[in-house]
């Protein structure tokens, strides 16, 4: 693929139609493939060829939007999972196991810290959680021999906190361990982690690359810029004998990660997408560019609004001047942050239910960051696992009310958003 701008690539990268093929991705809803002799299908499963024999491990519809979301956010290979929960938990899994350690922003969606604060912890992985605004000696501070990564959201769902990436991969890589960071948000069009240190980029496709509510998945992208080979993280560099002694950093060279996350816990976890998602996927791809633009142009100007109305009592995005992660929202957000405003109406929780439940075109639900405008109370939802203080933590407070600003006429958006609130406020 040439140096095309995202926009170029979210039509054309991952698959190209040669003579008489079809102009549009076409979808391969088969499970196993066919070959002329069993020499063949050996080297596939010996990993000495290239191609396809199970779904569970590749398909091509598939690998064709892995090869697009790679190019987007500049990474050497992405692997496409059954839903952004599988993206985390796999991108985690690939290098840490029972035993270590890793360090991760406190700022995230709750079931992430769910995720990792339980499951990984009775899987045998310790997580330390560290505030997103942690200094580089606070860091450092959290980390431990036996530290294997570090998490961040570029932006923090819902608490909209702007995380300072180069900060971040500084302290990674000074203890010798890749940055993983989850550019669910911002997606690669708005900001592509891997130019600020980022080792690892997830995201949960079933958000803005969808953008129709269509479709559950999640995708794991390579940088292919990490030295695995530094001791430790034997895994990839010594033998696997579940694969015939592959070592997968020689085999595979930069996009050894990414390699071993398909050939082992895709073969053993079976967390695959689906054809038919990677499908519809494919058409919200195509449009990402378009409609990040125009999610960032409506929340900006709501944002504006809800900021001047008396009856609100914060609001929180990082396009104003007035947030507190302005300054790194220019740095790393330049062409825009997402469609997503956090903001607190006076008179608490009571004051967001009526809100809520006085809106007319936008829907109460549990998606965020789609093409529809809707609405939500994290803590009472989605962090609703969470404590006081690990909401606190966090930076979800209990009267915070996350806005999916869609892209329907920002007009229409603002006349709902004035007649909820004047309702709420009776």
């Amino acid at each position: 693929m040439k140096n095309y701008e995202r926009d170029t690539l979210c039509i054309h990268a991952g698959y190209t139609p040669k003579n008489g093929q079809p102009r549009v991705l076409p979808i391969v809803q088969s499970t196993t493939y066919t070959y002329e002799s069993s020499q063949e299908m050996g080297d596939l499963f010996d990993l000495q060829a290239e191609g396809f024999f199970y779904t569970r491990l590749g398909n091509p519809t598939i690998d064709a939007v892995e090869k697009k979301i790679a190019a987007l956010e500049g990474g050497v290979g992405a692997m496409c999972t059954s839903s952004g929960q599988a993206a985390s938990l796999m991108s985690v899994l690939n290098i840490c196991t029972a035993g270590q350690h890793m360090v991760c922003s406190s700022a995230i969606y709750g079931g992430t810290f769910n995720l990792f604060y339980k499951t990984l912890k009775e899987m045998g992985i310790e997580v330390t959680f560290v505030p997103p605004t942690s200094t580089l000696e606070e860091l450092r501070a959290a980390m431990r021999e036996n530290t294997r990564c570090v998490f961040a959201e570029t932006l923090s769902n819902p608490s909209l906190v702007v995380t300072d990436l180069e900060t971040f991969a500084q302290a990674a890589h000074g203890q010798g361990v890749p940055l993983i960071v989850d550019n669910t948000f911002p997606t690669p069009i708005n900001c592509r982690p891997i130019e600020f240190g980022a080792d690892i980029v997830v995201h949960s496709t079933t958000k803005y690359l969808d953008g129709h509510a269509v479709q559950v998945g999640g995708v794991i992208v390579d940088s292919g810029k990490f030295n695995w080979d530094n001791g430790k993280f034997p895994a990839l560099t010594q033998p696997d004998e579940s694969y015939h002694g592959v070592v997968y950093t020689q085999q595979f060279g930069p996009a050894a990660y990414i390699a071993k996350a398909r050939c082992h816990l895709m073969r053993d976890l079976g967390a695959q997408a689906a054809p038919m998602n990677a499908f519809l996927l494919n058409l919200g791809l195509e449009t990402l560019a378009l409609r990040m633009e125009r999610h960032c142009e409506n929340a900006q100007k709501v944002a504006g609004y809800l900021e001047n109305d008396p009856r609100i009592s914060w609001v929180n995005y990082p396009g104003l001047p007035s947030s507190p992660y302005h300054a790194l929202a220019q740095k790393y957000l330049p062409r825009g942050s997402s469609g997503v405003v956090a903001f607190g109406m006076k008179g608490g929780r009571e004051a967001a239910r009526k809100f809520m439940d006085s809106l007319e075109m936008a829907s109460v639900v549990t998606h965020v960051a789609d093409l529809r405008t809707c609405v939500l109370h994290p803590a009472s939802t989605t962090h609703r696992q969470l404590s006081e203080q690990q909401l606190q933590e966090a930076g979800v407070p209990a009267d915070l009310i996350r806005l999916s600003v869609g892209i329907e006429n920002p007009g229409d958006i603002l006349a709902d958003l004035k007649q909820a609130i004047d309702k709420a406020a009776q």
